[in-house]
């Protein structure tokens, strides 16, 4: 049965480092992303137009090529959660989490019983088509699966405790676009509202042996967490760096054609 790598990382103290899935469809982007070494990516079903297919087949590329997926859920719905699932995603990221009972709830979806309510449901590339017993794939897609949860509001972070209380939580990680806009500084990524806020919820995670993580924009946005704390750090999107190499190609080729065009004015 596939191992969940990123967890493993985890588990072993590491950093791990992971892109969105937001706009384009093709099963290569998993297996590019897997081999530049990123360690997950996580298909986005809150603000990408992903249907469940396509979920599908961006799964199995990325448990193919050994690099893990997870889909974030555009609400705390049990469909939402189970069917992607059974598709093979190993894990969740639940957003915009502010209600204890009701990440209790989502996280009892994510388990089979005894730890939690889920249908017994699953597809046959998960086990590489072969067979095993029911409580062995029961124990082990219970041991595999991530629960990871976005902090994205000024609330989430006064709830850092209660929220983190909640047990089965793999991963708490920061929205800092939207953390911004609930904390009156939108985009504004290094104000001390954020920084503060951030600093809290990192506390929190140790506190609640809890892995911290982040999602940003850019590296240059990126790397500084690290130091600050966090072990599970998603850095853009395919569509972001995909359009940040093409300007970057087209500025050096511009600016070597008009190299080119006062070279020869001067000759």
């Amino acid at each position: 049965m596939k191992i969940n790598l990123t967890k493993s990382r985890l588990t072993n103290n590491e950093v791990v480092f992971g892109i969105a899935l937001q706009q384009y469809r093709s099963t290569e982007i998993p297996r590019l992303l897997a081999a530049v070494g990123f360690d997950y990516l996580f298909i986005d079903s809150e603000h990408g137009g992903f249907s469940l297919e396509t979920v599908q087949d961006l799964v199995v590329a990325s448990n193919q090529s050994g690099i893990t997926p997870f889909v974030r859920v555009g609400e705390m719905l049990y469909s939402h959660v189970t069917r992607v699932l059974d598709v093979g995603a190993q894990g969740i990221i639940f957003p915009r989490v502010e209600c204890a009972v009701r990440l209790r709830e989502a996280i009892s979806w994510m388990k089979y019983p005894p730890h939690g309510t889920r249908g017994f449901g699953f597809m046959a590339p998960q086990l590489d088509y072969k067979q095993y017993s029911m409580p062995e794939i029961m124990e082990q897609l219970n041991a595999q699966t991530m629960v990871i949860v976005q902090f994205e509001t000024a609330l989430s972070i006064e709830r850092c405790d209660e929220l983190l209380s909640v047990p089965g939580i793999d991963v708490a990680m920061v929205g800092p676009t939207d953390l911004s806009i609930s904390l009156g500084v939108p985009g504004e990524f290094d104000h001390p509202k954020i920084l503060e806020a951030i600093d809290v919820f990192v506390a929190a995670c140790e506190r609640h042996g809890v892995v911290p993580g982040i999602h940003c924009r850019d590296c240059n946005m990126a790397m500084p967490w690290l130091q600050r704390g966090m072990r599970f750090l998603g850095c853009g999107s395919e569509h972001g760096m995909l359009l940040a190499k093409a300007r970057d190609t087209m500025a050096e080729l511009r600016t070597g054609m008009s190299e080119l065009t006062s070279a020869s004015i001067r000759g």
